[in-house]
Parts: C-alpha cells; sequence; structure tokens
C-alpha cells in the first residue's frame, strides 16, 4: 500500500494525536498543527495529498473561520483533496464548504471505519484524476482546436514551457487565455509547485500590496491577521497575472520591482522577503498602443513580454466551432444525465457561420443554455438560432436603464443575481460569466448579502 501524506489542522491536540494514530495504524504519514496561521508554510513544506480540516477555531461555532482557512487554500491547492470536521455538523454548512471546494464532511464524533473509508476513497480518486490529467496535459491534449493557426500557438506554447520565460498571452475576451496559461504551467519544470491565478483587474490600488504582497497583523486598520499573499504563495512555483492591461499606474511601479528584484516587503513589515516565481501574463488590450500613449509602463511591457503568444479569436478559427460544440455536449451528457443528447449537422453548419464576440465562452453558454431551454435530446439549428438571437449581447441591441434611474452598485447586485440564476448557483461557473475570479464573488455576495446556497 502506498504511503500518503495526511495534514490535519485543527486546533485540539487530542483530536490531532487520536487521528494521527488512527492515520498511522492505517499506513499513512501524518503531520498536525493546531493553528491555522500556520497552513500555508505547512503546505508549501509538506505538500500533503489530503487534507483533514476542523471548521472551528474559535468559540464561535459558526464554521465561519474553517470556510474561510479552506477559501484561502483552494486560491493555491486547487486539486488537493480536503476532508471538513466539525462538532457541530448541519447540512448548511456541509454545502456551503462543498461549494467552496470541499470533498468530503466528516461530523465529530467520528466512525473510525467511515473516516478511514472516505480517506481511502479520496485519495484513489486523486491518484487516478493526476494520472489522466497528466496523460491529457502532456500534448496540451485537453486544448481543442485544429486550426493551424491555433495549432501553431499550441506548439509555441509547449515549446516555451519547459523554460521559465516570462509569457505575455494576448487574446480577445473568452478565447482561452486562462487555459493556455495552465498549459504551460503543468508542462513545465514546476508543474508540481503552486500555480496562484491572480485577477488584475478586480484588484484596486488601495489593496494592490495587500493583496500581491501580503500584509502583518496591524499593517491597516482592519488588519487583525497576518496575511499571505499571491507571490509568496507562488513561491517556487507560477503566477498568472490575468488582465494585466488593467492595472492602474501606481500598482505598475510596485508589480515591476518585484519582478526586477524578486523581493519584495508584506505591508507594514520592514522585512524583505525573496521569491522564485514564473510569470505569465494575459491581456485582451494593446499594451503597446498603451506604451505609447503612456497608460502602461515601458520597463513593465518589457519585463513581462519576453515570449508573446497570440490567440486568434473565433471568427478566425471557424472551424473548430464543431469541435468546441461536440466537446461541449459531451461534457453536458454527464452533468444533466442524458446519454443520449445530440446535435444535428445542420446545426453546427449554422454555428459555425455565425458571430461570436464573445469566443468560446460565449459559444459555451449558448450551448449551454440551449440544452437546458429547448428540453430536446437532439438539438437542431432551430433549437440554438432561438437562444442565440435571445441571450445575443451585440452593442446595439443591449437596453441599458437611463442615466440617473439606477446606481452602479444597483446594477452590479442584479448581474450577479441574475448570473447566479442563470448558473443554478454554481459559483465557478458565475464567476466565469462575470469575469470575475471566485474569490471576488464570494466578496461581492458577503457585500451585497446576496444568498446562494438556496
Amino acid at each position: 500500500m502506498e504511503k500518503h501524506k495526511i495534514l490535519i489542522v485543527d486546533d485540539d491536540l487530542a483530536v490531532c494525536s487520536s487521528i494521527s494514530l488512527l492515520l498511522k495504524r492505517a499506513g499513512h504519514e501524518s503531520h498536525f498543527i493546531n493553528n491555522p496561521k500556520l497552513v500555508f508554510e505547512k503546505l508549501r513544506e509538506l505538500e500533503p495529498d489530503l487534507i483533514l480540516l476542523d471548521m472551528n477555531f474559535t468559540i464561535d461555532t459558526s464554521g465561519k473561520k474553517g470556510l474561510e482557512v479552506l477559501q484561502e487554500i483552494r486560491l493555491v491547492e486547487t486539486k488537493t483533496p480536503i476532508i471538513l470536521m466539525t462538532g457541530w455538523a448541519t447540512v448548511q454548512l456541509a454545502v456551503k464548504g462543498m461549494k467552496i471546494g470541499a470533498n468530503d464532511f466528516i461530523a465529530k464524533p467520528w466512525d473510525n471505519k467511515q473516516l478511514l473509508s472516505s480517506v481511502s476513497t479520496l485519495l484513489q480518486l486523486d491518484q487516478q484524476h493526476k494520472k489522466e490529467a497528466e496523460k491529457r496535459i502532456t500534448n496540451f491534449e485537453h486544448i481543442i482546436g485544429e486550426d493551424p493557426a491555433f495549432l501553431e500557438v499550441l506548439n509555441m506554447a509547449q515549446r516555451v514551457s519547459k523554460t521559465d520565460a516570462s509569457v505575455l498571452i494576448i487574446g480577445d475576451s473568452g478565447t482561452g487565455k486562462e487555459l493556455i496559461a495552465e498549459a504551460i504551467h503543468y508542462e513545465s519544470l514546476r508543474k508540481d509547485k503552486p500555480f496562484v491565478k491572480v485577477n488584475l483587474g478586480g484588484i484596486s490600488s488601495s489593496l494592490f500590496e495587500s493583496e500581491m504582497f501580503g500584509h502583518i497583523k496591524g499593517a491597516y486598520t482592519d488588519a487583525s491577521t497576518n496575511r499571505v499573499g499571491r507571490f509568496e504563495l507562488a513561491d517556487t512555483g507560477t503566477i498568472f497575472l490575468d488582465e494585466i492591461g488593467d492595472l492602474e499606474a501606481s500598482s505598475q511601479v510596485k508589480l515591476l520591482r518585484v519582478l526586477q528584484e524578486k523581493t519584495f516587503e508584506p505591508l507594514g513589515s520592514s522585512q524583505t522577503k525573496k521569491v522564485d516565481v514564473r510569470v505569465v501574463s494575459a491581456t485582451n488590450k494593446n499594451l503597446e498602443q498603451m506604451v505609447a500613449e503612456g497608460f502602461f509602463r515601458e520597463d513593465l511591457f518589457y519585463r513581462i513580454n519576453l515570449i508573446r503568444i497570440f490567440i486568434p479569436s473565433l471568427a478566425k478559427r471557424p472551424t473548430d466551432i464543431p469541435l468546441l460544440v461536440k466537446h461541449f455536449i459531451n461534457n453536458l451528457r454527464m452533468t444533466y444525465d442524458s446519454p443520449d443528447l445530440t446535435v444535428s449537422k445542420q446545426a453546427l453548419e449554422w454555428l459555425q457561420n455565425q458571430n461570436f464576440p464573445g469566443n468560446i465562452r460565449q459559444l459555451k453558454n449558448l450551448v449551454e443554455s440551449t440544452v437546458l431551454i429547448s428540453n430536446n435530446q437532439r438539438l437542431e439549428m432551430d433549437d440554438f438560432r432561438r437562444q442565440y438571437q435571445a441571450t445575443s449581447f451585440q452593442t446595439n441591441k443591449v437596453e441599458l436603464p437611463s442615466v440617473g434611474s439606477v446606481s452602479l452598485e444597483e446594477m452590479e447586485v442584479q448581474m450577479i443575481k441574475k448570473a447566479l440564476a442563470f448558473h443554478h448557483n454554481k459559483i465557478v461557473d458565475t464567476a466565469k460569466s462575470l469575469g470575475i475570479t471566485r474569490s471576488t464573488l464570494y466578496r461581492r455576495l458577503a457585500k451585497y448579502n446576496i444568498p446562494y446556497d438556496a
């Protein structure tokens, strides 16, 4: 039996000792920490195969702290299986944890057989997924496309992935820039290290230092604890700087310094930390024009632009549209338990001739919404046509409320609620459709007190 490394995070030493002994008897290598603030340090040191995470670290039994720790872990460890544990088990708490990214839920006091069974099952599934992913990723095979120009893009990305060169990915919104960035990382020599994604367009200049470099307790009014920044989380791995063209001028200076010197100081601290990261950036903007107009620093542009990769829009690779549609349909068969779901040849030909300014993201949304609305097992041209017309967002058809009739905040709330309803409260899909990260969406939900558990 293969020995796996399991990390236990619980403030009760007796619980840690008991579970640790149980896991060791089952042939696993167990480690534990009592302070959730040390979790990231331990993750980098141990690189565990599975995490057992307690939900309550204070006298408050709401599980809020455990969910916060879970959310932070998922920013770095997107694949590692996580089992939540609590003595105050509720279905609502379990559902909330699963939505954030937990894989299973164990109530205290636990049943030894049940706990070991859950651990064993998740470890086996994780090993299977790793083998499948490794096979997929090796030749960028999970990226759909046969267009010659697009294949050349993939070949170039694959060639540079083995190096540590900084890469700038340029393409219209929805073309798959994040997918290419992930493939570059997992094909690189850093593939077993962290891959940290940052949407720079969603970070204001006032929060930039705290988000990117972290802060120490007391650095500002609401800084009640130390926080690890994105660069430190990405140490020895890859940091993906999405929407870098939206970065404000003051933040560009701070980013340039860490890229040049490979050092930074957490906000409120005088201690300099070293960082070793590979930088992959992406934008849908013309950075050269922004440099010429003084909106983007020339030195930062050349720092991130050692290798430049252009991703063609869907309009320039229309022959890939039928391939993408078939790929989406295959996935939806499993998602909606519809094994007989198919698309007619006429429908594929019609889709290939349509304009998709939102590129692959728009096409994917159209296919999924058509599956849901049509309620047919064989999708015809008219099914797609009706939904295409209903969801078309061409600028001359968008009706905005009159100026002064509604605030920007109210519009944001309405858009978030609409996206949640469309995606059936699936946080990941909702965030992607809104063009923001999952953590940014959670902050918006909390800010506006929008329910999403129903």
